[in-house]
Order: structure tokens, then sequence, then C-alpha cells
């Protein structure tokens, strides 16, 4: 009687065979907010981020912000470093560099790299320049809204203490053209998000973020009682104005030492 022949087979080869259309099924995890799942992933990478000190400061060490930044990224398609390195806090509001928006422009695929068109004479209020691009679906030329410098200084952008208006205006002209462009042909790029030097040109701030002030801001310069707006916290406070000129708020009488000093 002949012996029946004996099959084998490599470790890896059953592996293949009892695992493979397994895994094959399973469906791809992704870090996000939709389930526990995706969920539990994000928080690990924030974890790994937020321990990192190549990722800006705000970042560093917390777990939350990194969560947010990772759940930005994917929405725009960027790379979560890169959202990181170009998401600013200013008084409390997130915002993108202008380079960050005009970048995402580029690199959506949607349209032709952005271009500028000046009009007007240089070194005078009527110097302006806009955004355009073509679209490529449709090859149609779209032409963003125009910035002139006599808008700067209308808009009192230009009034700011420390602005660039009044340095670089041409630099100006071309990061508000390119942010207004993606604002009105691409809005879902910025996230309703307005621009680091938007901001700037709406409070007074320094190149960290930190918001400067005086003694005689903060008492607001009003009679007692009268109702200031601020302008980014989109609510309303009771201007200080009947402080007493030491010592009722130590931080009105912080600042004001730290003039005195400096006079």
């Amino acid at each position: 009687m002949s012996a029946v022949p004996q099959q084998t087979s490599t470790l890896a080869e059953l592996r293949a065979v009892q695992g493979g259309p397994r895994e094959a099924q399973l469906p791809a995890i992704r870090a996000g907010f939709g389930d526990l799942q995706g969920f539990e992933l994000a928080q690990r990478a924030a974890k790994a981020m937020a321990a990192s000190t190549l990722v800006p400061q705000q970042f560093q060490g917390n777990l939350p912000n990194c969560l947010i930044a990772l759940e930005m990224a994917q929405r725009i398609g960027a790379s979560a470093l890169m959202v990181m390195q170009n998401l600013y806090v200013v008084h409390g509001r997130p915002s993108w560099s202008a380079q960050f928006v005009i970048a995402c422009i580029n690199q959506c695929g949607r349209f032709s790299a952005l271009r500028y068109e000046w009009t007007g004479t240089e070194g005078k209020d009527d110097y302006g320049c806009r955004a355009w691009a073509v679209e490529k679906a449709t090859g149609e030329k779209l032409l963003g809204p125009l910035v002139t410098v006599k808008l700067a200084k209308d808009e009192g952008w230009a009034s700011k203490n420390g602005s660039k208006w009044k340095t670089m205006p041409q630099l100006m002209l071309m990061y508000r053209a390119g942010a207004w462009f993606g604002r009105t042909y691409a809005p879902e790029l910025t996230m309703g998000l307005q621009t680091r030097e938007e901001l700037q040109d709406v409070i007074d701030i320094d190149d960290d973020g930190n918001v400067m002030t005086s003694t005689a801001e903060l008492r607001g310069g009003t009679s007692s009682g009268e109702v200031v707006a601020d302008p980014l916290a989109g609510e309303q406070r009771i201007a200080p104005a009947d402080l007493p000129e030491t010592g009722a708020d130590p931080f009105v009488a912080d600042m004001e030492r730290a003039e005195k000093a400096q006079q």
C-alpha cells in the first residue's frame, strides 16, 4: 500500500491564509471624532505631538489644543504639523497666517497658482492690489477684491501701533488680497477664520500675540458706566472710568508704575 504524500506549509503561509481575508475585511481606522476608535487614535497622536518640543508653544503639553489642530488638519487636508505652525491664537481667537492661506489656495488643486494685479501709483493712496487665479474646472479667471492703501487708512489698519502698513505696504497688500480671495472663492479652506494680519489690524498686538494697551485705554476715557464694545471678544464690557489714580486695580496700578518708570 503506497504512502499518502504529506503537504507542508510554512508559518508565513498559514498566517496569510488564516489572517489575510479577515484583515482585508476590517475597516480602516482614521483619527477623528466620528467614533470611539478614531477618537482614541486621535488622542494617541495628539499625546505624541504635545510631548514634542518642535511644535509651537501653545501646543506643547496641551492635549486639547493638539486634538483640535488634528481635526482642523483633516478638514482642510493639510499636515497636522503645518497647521500647528501656522495657527495663532490672538486675543483668544484662532487665526491663520496669510502665507498659509495662500499656500492652501495654491495646493488645493482647484485653481492655478495665485497671481496679483496692481493698480494706481506706488506710494499714493490709490495704490492697490487684487489677487486672481484661473479656475481649472471652467477655465474662468477669478478676480479677488481690490485692496488699496486708502482702504487701509480708512479702516484704521495703518494707524495701529507697530503696523506693517507703514513700513511694507506692498507685502501687506498682497497678504490681504490673497486672504480675501480665499475667503470669497474657497471659504472651506480657511474654515471661517481670519488671518493673523487681519486681527493685528483690529487690535494692537505684538508679534507674540500679546495685547498692547495703556492705562488710558484701560480706563476707556469715557464717563462712568458707559458700555464699550470689544471688537474681538464679541461681547460688551463696562469701561472702568471711575477707577482711582492708583491702588484700585492692581493691573492698572502696575501699568501706571511701569509707564512712569519709562518717562
